[in-house]
């Protein structure tokens, strides 16, 4: 991965920068004034810490890969989440989500970024979890595009959102089972193989619950010809996590 920060993204920062002085930040963690994530939220977050898969990346009990990933192998080679959904993450997702705090996205990909880096994947190119149309429209924006566009940036990576669409709607994926969430996104996107033929794909989302919706993407890009896939999430809902609120 380059470390060279493209002119273009050099000036995102700058607008961004001026933007900040002119109407001072909200953190998203804790609502304090003066920064998009102060520093005593970073102090706060909850790492995912070893023993974990080596496959999916969720905590176990000192098995080297988790049951659910011998039984039934993923397509991606890998997945990471950066942390545990429990706040200040939580609480940054979802003034990110449903409260439009767009700065949210660079904060937390500047934080992500290190983190990336030491995974020592080689992938040529990063690829967010898209929406569908409709919700696009309704919301505006993307939220898992808010942090990925800066973190690729930081990483030195091909962003590339145009590479894998969404299909067809689904219904959200709060409150429905684990096997619900798996029909519920079964072929819903579509990948674009002159974009990701022979590619190493960086595919990102904002949360895994069951892994559902990261799965029925990387069957896409692969189905499309991706060399392979490896999986990226901000954050990682644990077992003991409600499904009705995740």
């Amino acid at each position: 991965m380059n470390k060279t920060l493209p002119s273009s993204y050099r000036l995102w920062q700058w607008v961004w920068h001026g933007i900040d002085l002119l109407f001072p930040p909200q953190c998203g963690g804790c609502g304090k004034r003066g920064a998009s994530w102060c520093a005593e939220c970073q102090a706060r977050v909850p790492f995912i810490c070893e023993p974990f898969c080596r496959v999916c990346g969720i905590p176990t009990g000192g098995a080297v890969v988790c049951e659910r990933c011998l039984e039934n192998p993923p397509a991606y080679r890998m997945m990471r989440s950066w942390a545990v959904f429990d706040s200040p993450v939580q609480s940054a997702l979802h003034t990110m989500k449903y409260r439009r705090n767009i700065g949210m996205g660079g904060a937390l990909a500047r934080q992500m970024a290190d983190f990336v880096r030491s995974l020592q994947w080689e992938v040529d190119m990063l690829i967010p979890v898209p929406l569908s149309k409709k919700r696009l429209k309704e919301r505006g924006y993307n939220q898992v595009a808010l942090v990925a566009r800066p973190l690729a940036y930081e990483l030195g990576l091909s962003y590339v959102p145009s590479a894998l669409q969404k299909i067809r709607e689904t219904r959200s994926q709060v409150g429905l089972t684990a096997s619900q969430r798996r029909e519920n996104v079964s072929k819903a996107y579509q990948a674009k193989a002159g974009i990701v033929k022979r590619k190493s794909v960086l595919l990102m989302d904002d949360v895994a619950t069951t892994g559902s919706t990261i799965q029925a993407a990387a069957e896409a890009l692969l189905s499309a010809g991706a060399r392979e896939v490896y999986a990226l999430t901000v954050a990682r809902a644990l077992p003991h996590h409600d499904l009705n609120r995740v």
